[in-house]
């Protein structure tokens, strides 16, 4: 599902919440931080690094807009090459992070090793499909094509009115000044409230008709905290008692 966690000008990084992100996303992670003129990324398969290197450089850059990014891979190669943030269109100006499913239309096809945001931010949304983002039907339009997935934009370019841009606002929570997509910033003992037995810990879809222990939307385990197929708390198949062999004569 993804962990994507931005953070305003001025906010401060709590490296916990990102290791406890990282646990649970352990597919690749990357940053982007708006520093005067330029953004300045990084990305890499191991978290520690990734992160040490993050906290060093916001402590350098504090007063831009930031983002982070914990993979959790669905679709395409788990490398390098498909950790977020990514520059939308090639441009080094204007980076994007996204947390959730994006439509059919950016999904990889056969033998495309790229993930379905990668696709995205490098062949469909550079042609501003719904118009500019700084418009009211350029916003909409966008946001209505994520649904319930969430996208935060980083730019240094002139061309745009702002330098973030945040989507899915509401389908996350703000803790402390920082905005996550979803709940999996907390130790896995708090992902899971048990007086909240609707809603997913993980990325908080509500379900008043939870049947299983499985969540509906990203498939997260209520029990072992896990998301399908990695779920630790499947049954193991039982194998069949050994027939007995006919006694001789």
């Amino acid at each position: 599902m993804c962990l994507l966690t931005y953070y305003p000008a001025g906010a401060a990084i709590d490296t916990r919440a990102l290791r406890f992100g990282a646990e649970a996303n352990p597919d690749g992670h990357g940053f982007a931080i708006v520093a005067s003129e330029r953004i300045i990324t990084g990305h890499g398969m191991n978290a520690h690094t990734v992160i040490a290197t993050f906290a060093r450089t916001r402590a350098a850059h504090p007063d831009g807009p930031a983002l982070f990014h914990s993979r959790y891979a669905t679709r395409g190669a788990i490398d390098l090459s498909n950790c977020h943030p990514f520059r939308l269109g090639g441009d080094v100006r204007t980076m994007l992070a996204h947390n959730g499913t994006l439509p059919k239309r950016v999904h990889p096809r056969a033998y495309d090793r790229r993930s379905d945001t990668r696709i995205a931010a490098e062949d469909y949304l550079p042609t501003q499909p719904f118009g500019p983002i700084d418009t009211a039907v350029g916003a909409r339009g966008l946001a209505g094509w994520l649904g319930s997935s969430k996208l935060v934009i980083l730019t240094v370019d002139p061309a745009y009115a702002h330098t973030a841009y945040l989507f899915g606002e509401r389908a996350g929570q703000w803790v402390a000044g920082i905005w996550y997509s979803n709940r999996s910033y907390l130790p896995p003992e708090q992902r899971w409230l048990a007086r909240r037995r609707t809603v997913c810990g993980y990325c908080l879809d509500r379900d008043l008709e939870r049947t299983s222990r499985h969540c509906r939307t990203c498939s997260w385990c209520f029990h072992c905290h896990h998301a399908f197929p990695d779920c630790t708390c499947r049954p193991t198949p039982t194998r069949p008692a050994p027939t007995a062999a006919p006694a001789s004569s």
